[in-house]
């Protein structure tokens, strides 16, 4: 018995470790929101089943041996799978590691007991003759992790409700005693977190502004924000509201009631999880629609997806555009350069041209200036003031950013890609003088057109870079079709499947003076490095 309690000690070394993987998995997946850990786990069965702990089967090999020969085989099996588990792991390059959260600390304490249970059951009525099955059960359910950790996770649900309530019922209360805060609502396929940071540096320049701290745009997100960060001293909170499906940013408008917003660009980003573009279009409109008679909206002339909507509601509508003439504000002589961007502005009553400079990147991020400086002027600011607020504008993390890293340039796109905002990166790219290089894994969450719209990307890159290095062979296949249907030089396209294999890459490639675009960084959960 001493012997047998002494061999799990290996094994619940390694349980830990792999236990710690499917945790992390979990996590990045919304804790299974929509089934997305599950499908996670049939979309990737060599991660989750092709594994060496598979070969517990061979403890029924054990019915052969002595007991003593039985437990060391056991201990040294679990050495020798930790040890390569951690080996692996090592290796692996992890962008986002798991968040012991209050969350997972719960989680964590209902695996322990659904281990727990069978290990005690064991121990209580231990039978020398029956080693080699308690092996096979403990081996069972430990290949089986990624599945005890679902079920942990659905027996906590409840729990995780009542706590969900207890939080959002606290951040309610706080908006409610909040009567002069003013709550700015912005969502969009693309350019949500990109908009809010326009707009807090240009808002404070007069008022105390509030955003929700990074990619803050869930419901727990929101109420965390609310809770943690929200001060009595904000006259506007900003709310990044993002969605997947339909009725989402309607809950998250349930929770904030925005007076203000913003709608940047309706797209395909999460065609997947929206099901047709239809339902992106009507999904992004919840926001505009949730405003009261009173609140402002402000909407992109130039989007058609914008234009052709029919509107349920009479708020006041602000439009701002480049292409579209007939608009509430407007930029005109735009000029794009490798250091940043100027551009005129036109009010609607105001022939004068109001001029306008920002360190931003790409004619996308106009429209993005452009929504803040009609909302800006809605809510009292001066043409200075938003002259001054545009112009201080600082560039946004892993969007576009311009970073010097030794001799090279550095464009960092890395946040979650989209087939605008790709293209919009590589007219930007287009833009810089020297040789330039692209690093990506191409898009994701594109639904059927998944494949389609990644190779007319590919085609967009064989107009623009010099040197293409390709982050896994399988999701970057159509890419490459688009590559060589340009007729690329296939000695120019790298294909790696660990993303920093391609920054040693780079500075092989890079030649005087080298800009390298990232163009987007996929999660771990799609790493394809085995």
């Amino acid at each position: 018995m001493l012997y047998f309690l002494v061999s799990l000690i290996p094994f619940i070394g390694y349980l830990i470790l792999k236990t710690k993987k499917s945790l992390h998995m979990l996590q990045l997946n919304w804790y299974n929101l929509d089934q997305r850990y599950l499908k996670w786990i049939i979309k990737n069965p060599y991660k989750v089943f092709i594994d060496i702990d598979a070969f517990f089967f061979i403890f029924f090999c054990f019915l052969f041996t002595s007991e003593k020969m039985s437990i060391l085989l056991f201990i040294v099996f679990y050495l020798v799978v930790m040890t390569l588990f951690q080996q692996a792991e090592k290796k692996e390059q992890v962008k986002v590691p798991l968040k012991i959260t209050a969350r997972v600390k719960r989680l964590i304490v209902t695996i322990v007991i659904l281990y727990l249970i069978p290990i005690v059951t064991i121990a209580c009525t231990y039978d020398p003759h029956m080693l080699a099955y308690y092996y096979v059960l403990l081996g069972l359910l430990t290949y089986l992790n990624a599945f005890i950790v679902m079920t942990s996770e659905f027996i906590n649900k409840p729990v995780e409700k009542g706590v969900f309530n207890h939080f959002k019922h606290q951040a309610t209360r706080k908006l409610k005693s909040m009567n002069q805060l003013g709550v700015i609502g912005i969502t969009g396929s693309y350019g949500k977190t990109s908009s809010k940071n326009i707009l807090n540096d240009v808002l404070s320049v007069r008022y105390n502004v509030f955003p929700t701290p990074k990619n803050f745009n869930t419901p727990i997100g929101l109420i965390i924000s609310i809770n943690n960060y929200l001060d009595k001293f904000s006259d506007y909170f900003i709310a990044e509201m993002g969605a997947f499906k339909m009725g989402e940013i309607q809950e998250l408008c349930n929770l904030v009631h925005p007076k203000y917003g913003i709608l940047t660009t309706i797209g395909t980003a999460h065609l997947e999880s929206f099901g047709s573009r239809e339902n992106i279009q009507s999904g992004k409109f919840e926001l505009i629609e949730s405003l009261p008679q009173n609140g402002v909206g402000v909407l992109n002339a130039d989007d058609p997806y914008q234009v052709s909507y029919e509107l349920k509601n009479n708020c006041k509508i602000l439009w701002i555009g480049i292409d579209a003439e007939s608009v509430d504000v407007r930029a005109t002589d735009i000029k794009l350069s490798n250091k940043g961007t100027t551009f005129n502005v036109i009010f609607k009553g105001d022939s004068t041209k109001y001029p306008f400079t920002t360190r931003l990147l790409g004619k996308h991020n106009i429209y993005n200036v452009l929504a803040s400086i009609a909302l800006g002027k809605e809510l009292g600011l001066t043409i200075e003031e938003l002259q001054a607020g545009v112009k201080k504008v600082n560039s946004i993390e892993h969007r576009l950013e311009l970073k010097k890293v030794g001799t090279l340039n550095i464009i960092d796109d890395a946040y979650n890609s989209n087939p605008v905002g790709s293209k919009m990166a590589l007219e930007v790219l287009d833009l810089m003088p020297g040789k330039k290089i692209i690093i990506t894994p191409g898009m994701i969450e594109l639904g059927p057109q998944q494949y389609e719209l990644n190779m007319k990307f590919g085609q967009y890159i064989a107009d623009v870079c010099d040197e293409v290095i390709l982050v896994g062979a399988e999701q970057t296949k159509p890419i490459y079709d688009g590559l060589l249907s340009k007729k690329y030089n296939e000695k120019k396209i790298h294909v790696i499947n660990d993303v920093k294999e391609g920054f040693v890459l780079m500075h092989r490639l890079a030649k005087g003076e080298t800009y390298i675009l990232i163009e987007n960084d996929l999660p771990d959960l799609f790493n394809e490095k085995k």
